[in-house]
């Protein structure tokens, strides 16, 4: 499915369950796309819940921005924009990036009647900026191209060294764009790179603030051998967000879902299914 927000960008989006049940949406990591959560949201959907994963602007199939807008703000327009649209609370799980838009929309009193939980996936009130500097490094890495999907596949081999390589990589066709030069390009807006290295200390002022005026129910989740989460930033997010729970899922690096995907799907569904259909 396709929506129209009010920037007039198209976000891409896909659905798995009943529309009739409670809804959750999943916001992808910087650098990813919708199809990072492919197993999460059909054990959602089997699980009671209606789930929609969105390419946030910049990433995938949905829009970029011709002017390279993508503050936090701007992502949260966009959701905003799909939750009204679909016509009812979201619960929130989002990764990385999708988890500071979340943070931002639910601890915004202006949005706070538009969302009904949160899940953060790796990633505290703001992430450690030593893992977050080494992600931004991996992803301008990119720039000049892939010459072949084996290529590609060797970069995120030497990044994510604690993960097996899989012998099938045709599923990276999903991330990559293949351009009229014959090579492969990841699937984002070169410009997502600028938005992310500036004006940082205003970046961390803000979502103080939202993090303080979170009251929905929260969980945490972090990945045993996460950079972008230590033990310093989930001390200081659970002293933040008092009512939140946390969960550490082992062996387990920044891209949790990808790492250990049914363990991280079944502590995010147990959590929803707790909080939101009281079982």
């Amino acid at each position: 499915m396709r929506f129209k927000v009010t920037s007039s960008l198209n976000i891409e989006a896909t659905l798995a369950g009943s529309p009739s049940d409670p809804l959750v949406i999943l916001l992808h990591g910087g650098g990813q796309t919708r199809h990072a959560w492919k197993g999460t949201t059909e054990k959602l959907a089997s699980s009671g819940f209606y789930a929609v994963a969105l390419d946030l602007r910049g990433h995938g199939d949905s829009d970029w921005s011709e002017e390279g807008d993508y503050a936090i703000e701007s992502y949260r327009s966009d959701l905003i924009s799909v939750i009204e649209e679909i016509g009812k609370p979201a619960s929130l799980i989002g990764a990385s990036l999708g988890g500071m838009v979340s943070l931002s929309t639910a601890g915004d009193p202006e949005f706070q009647n538009h969302c009904s939980a949160l899940v953060m996936v790796d990633i505290g009130i703001y992430p450690n900026e030593e893992g977050s500097n080494e992600i931004l490094e991996f992803m301008s890495s990119g720039f000049k191209g892939f010459v072949s999907l084996e290529e590609a596949s060797d970069a995120i081999a030497t990044y994510l060294p604690h993960r097996e390589k899989p012998k099938d990589i045709s599923g990276l066709k999903k991330n990559l764009r293949l351009k009229e030069d014959g090579k492969y390009y990841w699937h984002w807006d070169p410009k997502f790179i600028q938005s992310r290295t500036s004006n940082r200390t205003e970046h961390r002022s803000k979502h103080k603030t939202y993090a303080h005026n979170v009251c929905i129910p929260t969980l945490l989740i972090r990945g045993a051998l996460s950079n972008v989460v230590t033990e310093e930033e989930v001390k200081d997010f659970m002293e933040t967000i008092k009512h939140a729970e946390f969960v550490e899922i082992d062996k387990a690096a920044h891209m949790i879902a990808g790492d250990r995907n049914d363990i991280f799907a079944n502590a995010a569904i147990n959590f929803l299914q707790k909080t939101i259909l009281n079982k």
